[in-house]
């Protein structure tokens, strides 16, 4: 029997709430069953698989961040909503840091769609519409910002900012004042070269 009061949504938070603790790639059914101190056969009522909560923590992580970076943006433009949208993800890693990793689980494209990841996109490309990037440019600073901010949250996190001068949230300042002088001043598209024809004289 399935232990009283045990839903999935109860377990997905148990799981969420052990990927911060141990690390998401270590959050299983069974170690979430251990947890509840019940037999590992009792939750496959609930879920399906490892994989199965896996998703479904990924799923919650990426609602939850969504919530907080709309949060952080309402009433703000340029960059101040660049700056807001930049800490709310790096506090966000800082106080679960599994559940961080765990949005960035890889999910099937049918999920993905159905996700709120399509949030953090359209909340992304409503930030560079203030520095008036169109197509293709606005997806090359889409790129652009993940690598930056999923990079400096990634190597804080190892600790690899934390044996030299000048301190972490200096850098990450300074970086944030870097990207929006870049995003007012993007390059322009340099055009191709027009291909050069030789004219042969007549012999």
């Amino acid at each position: 029997m399935v232990r009283a009061g045990l839903t999935t949504e109860r377990l997905v938070r148990a799981g969420a709430e052990l990927a911060d603790e141990v690390g998401f790639e270590k959050v299983t059914v069974s170690a979430l069953a251990r947890r509840f101190d019940v037999k590992v056969a009792s939750l496959y009522s609930h879920l399906k698989s490892s994989q199965d909560l896996k998703t479904r923590i990924a799923l919650l992580a990426l609602e939850e961040l969504a919530d907080r970076a709309a949060e952080a943006l309402a009433g703000r433009a340029g960059k101040d909503a660049l700056r807001a949208f930049a800490d709310a993800y790096r506090d966000y890693a800082r106080e679960h840091p599994g559940r961080y990793q765990a949005a960035r689980f890889r999910l099937d494209p049918e999920t993905a769609a159905a996700s709120a990841g399509g949030r953090h996109a359209q909340m992304t490309r409503a930030i560079l519409r203030g520095y008036d990037l169109t197509e293709p440019d606005q997806t090359h600073a889409v790129r652009l910002l993940g690598s930056v901010f999923h990079g400096y949250v990634d190597l804080e996190a190892a600790g690899g900012f934390s044996h030299s001068a000048p301190d972490s949230q200096q850098s990450w300042t300074r970086i944030l004042d870097a990207l929006d002088a870049l995003l007012r001043d993007w390059p322009a598209l340099n055009p191709t070269p027009a291909t050069t024809s030789t004219t042969r004289l007549p012999r």
